[in-house]
């Protein structure tokens, strides 16, 4: 394979990864508008919708149409009662507290989908069973497409979302000015509530788009939330648009980085990203809060 064949299939690759950490990214960045916490059980709300879709598809033999908007759901449900039993309660604790507290749920999570579903990790299917495509030399594999369409239909569907609802428009006003919201008659405690159940109906959503590629486990919510959180940073955690470019340059680094330097750094991309953020410029490449939308 030649060079520009490389550069091509791992552009690919890593559009692919970075697609699913800007859905975790911008999970992030709507709970953090909405409370100003970082929800650490972001990447167990992957983890379920991926293990909830090969329930759904392989184990009870719902068709692909039916068992996605439920694994959705489903994310979404656990999502808002998180919010509802265990951070509502604590409303007027530190936002160290409430990190804390999503921290447990994270590690409460994964346990009880260990004890769920067991250790082993589990296949679902491609969502088309056609072989892979090629560009020149770069092989496409259709999930791979499936990745790209739902990202940018989700994409596409909050700015809808963000522009056309008055749930929409409220959690916009609510991350802009929660007194000034309140104020108007938006009802802040209504906006995270909806903000939690949002956040996780699209981690739900990107562990049912990486599940046939990676395999569904347990504990693969940890790693992918973890990078999520890593492209959230990089973009400015708050802005909407630096989730979407922050994961979308972290998956395509990785995938480079792990092609020609040694798939043994791949992992420590996201984390030296962070580092060097961090460092360089903490609100991220497009302003944090102050871009945020």
């Amino acid at each position: 394979m030649s060079i520009w064949s490389q550069i091509l299939q791992h552009a690919f690759s890593g559009l692919t990864l970075g697609s699913i950490y800007a859905i975790i990214a911008l999970g992030f960045t709507i709970i953090y508008n909405a409370t100003e916490i970082v929800n650490f059980a972001q990447g167990e709300f992957v983890m379920l919708g991926a293990m909830t879709m090969v329930t759904l598809h392989v184990g009870v033999g719902l068709p692909l149409w039916l068992a996605f908007p439920l694994s959705v759901a489903a994310g979404g449900i656990v999502g808002s009662l998180l919010e509802r039993l265990a951070l509502r309660r604590l409303r007027n604790s530190s936002v160290l507290t409430l990190i804390i507290v999503t921290i447990g749920v994270s590690i409460f999570l994964r346990g009880a989908a260990m004890i769920a579903w067991g250790r082993n990790a589990m296949l679902l299917p491609p969502f088309s069973q056609r072989d892979a495509f090629f560009v020149g030399q770069a092989s496409i594999m259709p999930q791979s497409l499936w990745v790209l369409g739902v990202t940018v239909a989700l994409v596409a569907g909050l700015m809808l979302f963000y522009s056309r609802t008055l749930v929409g428009k409220g959690m916009r006003a609510v991350a802009i000015n929660r007194y000034g919201a309140q104020l108007v008659g938006v009802s802040p405690p209504r906006m995270v509530f909806w903000s939690f159940a949002l956040s996780g109906a699209l981690g739900a959503s990107a562990g049912i788009l990486i599940a046939p590629i990676t395999l569904a486990v347990y504990n693969m919510g940890t790693m992918l939330g973890l990078k999520g959180f890593a492209a959230a940073i990089f973009g400015g955690l708050g802005s909407s648009a630096g989730a979407i470019m922050g994961g979308i340059t972290l998956g395509l680094l990785e995938s480079f980085a792990g092609g020609f330097i040694s798939s043994g750094y791949k992992d420590a991309v996201a984390f030296l990203i962070l580092l060097a953020v961090l460092f360089a410029k903490p609100t991220g490449m497009l302003g944090g809060k102050t871009g945020r939308q």
